[in-house]
């Protein structure tokens, strides 16, 4: 692509724990909370393969339930991210992408992200809300990223080949064949980095925004 021409992606869509993060976003959250065992306890048997992904999601979402949003906001404020994400979504921008997070988190987590990074949109789980301030608990937990990407080239009135998604987990990874370009962001998963149309190790996610925009179309 020469200096200054159009991206030929006008979605980028972006995980957020472990791709955004440099630690699980929802450790953060636990120690803030002090249900640190509680993570522990379900990122062991993910990892492990003992449980799926909604289950894994919906022990992950328990953890702020019953909390006040305030307490889970002051989490979100001091967990450890990769550097210049705003940076990052402004070069996108003026490329002509827009930049979405596609994620397994819940609206509020999405927002705050919105708001501070600038992302222009967001597609999550919708299993858990905030009533009074207070966050409830998760109900019917369904981890389905395909079903995220599908919404958003809808509402952006986009063909899915249209997309690069940045991502570091299996949930990501299972979206290469829908995407138009895969990339791997700091995944410490093998079977991750091994269908990724590139792999990134990088704490700068201006890095991230140059490397998507040189990456040509699959045949």
């Amino acid at each position: 692509m020469s200096p200054g021409s159009p991206s030929p992606w006008p979605l980028v869509t972006v995980d957020i724990d472990g791709t955004l993060t440099t630690i699980h976003g929802w450790k953060a959250i636990a120690a803030t909370l002090g249900r640190m065992p509680q993570f522990e306890r379900t990122q062991r048997r993910f990892l492990n393969h003992e449980i799926g992904e909604d289950e894994h999601l919906a022990d992950m979402l328990e953890i702020a339930a019953g909390r006040p949003w305030t307490e889970v906001e002051e989490a979100l404020a001091s967990t450890p991210r990769i550097a210049k994400i705003s940076e990052g979504v402004e070069a996108l921008h003026a490329r002509g992408s827009r930049v979405a997070l596609l994620t397994h988190n819940p609206p509020y987590v999405c927002e705050w992200y919105c708001r501070q990074f600038g992302f222009d949109d967001f597609e999550g789980t919708g299993a858990q809300a905030i009533v009074d301030g207070i966050v409830q608990r998760p109900e019917n937990v369904h981890a389905d990223k395909p079903t995220g990407l599908r919404r958003l080239v809808e509402r952006f009135h986009l063909r899915a080949d249209r997309v690069v998604h940045v991502g570091d987990g299996w949930a990501d990874s299972a979206l290469f064949d829908r995407v138009g370009r895969f990339v791997a962001l700091n995944s410490t998963l093998p079977d991750v980095d091994r269908v990724a149309d590139l792999i990134l190790h990088t704490r700068d996610f201006t890095e991230v925004a140059a490397a998507v925009e040189r990456l040509s179309p699959r045949p």
